[in-house]
């Protein structure tokens, strides 16, 4: 009796189906690797990366232009505006650096700063963005009630030290300011103490130098000699503003929406963003914004609005 061969054993997945099976699954595999980039982000079809604003400088500026991005961005997600503090002169010195998008700045830009700007091969644009009163403050229990810009220079030089001087109590007069890095600084340095003109005078030895409008605030509240002065959206109900005059033959005028329009209001000025002459179109899509509709939250932020 012969015996039949014995039958091979036979697949239900024949070997050439699985290497096509094989062959798939590696495609497959490296059209995965191919969709995500070294960072894990997706990058094959997947929504573009937001543009990002880098904005920087003002602490006076600090709190509209953080509601400004907030708004901006709730409107186009496709851009993140990224904000921070320091002072004016520390946002102008990182856009000379090019390490910022827009310097915020409460100060026009030096000519010094400019030109080192332009030596980093950087233009720098100023726009104007809102405007501001400088409000002079003391602490609700002083009962002076307004003064002068040359009385204002006197004490803030130290030639008047008593509140007796100029109409108040018998006591010391404590002498608060911003940093010297802060635009308020500066504005305050050369148009009340140095009333506008060239001269040599400096914030007295013993001016307390705050590092932000808060500080000033808390100190203020807290201490009856105190004087400081602050941008009026940084005014609290607990602080008493001063009227101020030109002279003794003028008017005390507090400061407001009103009389910064006016002009009667004599410490006032303007609020600028600085950006270079050749900004992406993001940025500029940004500043219009923040002069058309963003005027909004000028107002709601105790800001002038530009119109």
């Amino acid at each position: 009796m012969s015996l039949a061969p014995a039958k091979r054993a036979t697949s239900p997945f024949p070997w050439r189906n699985l290497v096509l099976a094989l062959t798939l699954v590696g495609l497959a595999a490296w059209a995965l690797v191919g969709l995500f980039s070294d960072d894990g982000e997706t990058t094959a079809g997947a929504a573009p990366a937001a543009q990002t604003i880098q904005n920087k400088g003002s602490d006076t500026l600090v709190n509209l232009a953080l509601a400004w991005a907030e708004t901006y961005m709730a409107l186009h997600p496709e851009v993140r505006v990224s904000v921070t503090g320091g002072g004016s002169g520390t946002g102008i010195a990182s856009l000379i650096n090019g390490t910022v998008d827009i310097a915020n700045a409460s100060r026009a830009i030096k000519a010094e700063e400019r030109a080192a700007a332009q030596a980093n091969g950087i233009t720098p644009v100023e726009v104007t963005v809102a405007l501001d009163a400088i409000a002079v403050v003391v602490h609700p229990s002083n009962p002076v009630e307004g003064l002068t810009l040359p009385q204002l220079s006197a004490i803030y030089t130290g030639q008047i030290t008593n509140w007796r001087q100029v109409g108040g109590e018998d006591r010391p007069i404590v002498l608060l300011s911003r940093e010297s890095n802060s635009g308020t600084y500066v504005y305050f340095l050369e148009n009340v103490i140095r009333l506008g003109q060239k001269s040599d005078l400096l914030f007295h030895p013993d001016t307390l130098l705050m590092p932000s409008s808060e500080g000033i605030s808390a100190e203020v509240r807290q201490n009856p000699n105190a004087i400081g002065y602050d941008g009026l959206g940084y005014v609290t109900p607990d602080q008493k503003m001063l009227g101020v005059a030109v002279d003794s033959a003028s008017p005390y005028v507090l400061p407001s929406v009103e009389t910064v329009n006016d002009g009667s209001y004599p410490v006032s000025r303007p609020l600028f963003m600085y950006t270079t002459d050749r900004p992406s179109a993001a940025i500029q899509a940004f500043l219009d914004w923040v002069l058309a509709d963003g005027q909004a939250q000028v107002i709601e932020l105790g800001f002038v609005p530009l119109n």
